[in-house]
């Protein structure tokens, strides 16, 4: 099963927060959550960090024990540690997808993120990202196409992926 989360997409949220999570999505939280099996409902951690943050990044059990390891290497009493504990450990949300393939977003994510009545979902390899359907359009799209606006008409993002990891 892939681990990797792909593709976008928009779904209602009602009035109590429960928002339906892309049925490829909930495939790649299954095969990350090693306590899962058929019949439970896959685990993953919204991360919803600090004020520049503009969406909710919901990690795998995996990825988000693969942070925790990082964060765990660092020396205990460092600031790094302390912050990255407070960003990924202290703002973050454990929760579990419900049997009808929903999350329940409580209130207070969804005033942070200005999240009413319909999500933006948007892979990001072994995360993914909610988002207000019109913050996302205004920051990262915007983001994005002038990043790809910058470069030079004949260039292919592809090639900044040359040289990568030693190849």
């Amino acid at each position: 099963m892939a681990k990797r989360f792909r593709g976008e997409s928009r779904h209602k949220v009602d009035s109590k927060g429960r928002v339906s999570i892309p049925a490829s999505f909930r495939r790649v939280l299954e095969a990350s959550d090693p306590n899962w099996e058929s019949g439970k409902f896959p685990e993953l951690v919204i991360v919803y960090g600090d004020h520049r943050r503009a969406y909710l990044e919901c990690y795998t059990m995996q990825a988000i024990e693969e942070v925790d390891e990082k964060i765990d290497r660092l020396p205990r009493g460092a600031v790094e540690r302390k912050m990255l504990q407070t960003l990924f450990q202290g703002q973050s949300l454990p929760t579990s997808v419900d049997e009808t393939g929903r999350l329940v977003l409580p209130a207070k994510l969804r005033a942070k993120i200005g999240l009413e009545d319909e999500a933006f979902f948007i892979a990001a390899g072994d995360t993914f990202q909610i988002w207000r359907p019109e913050t996302f359009e205004a920051v990262e799209l915007a983001r994005t196409e002038a990043w790809l606006d910058e470069l030079p008409d004949d260039v292919d993002p592809l090639i900044f992926l040359d040289g990568v990891g030693g190849e």
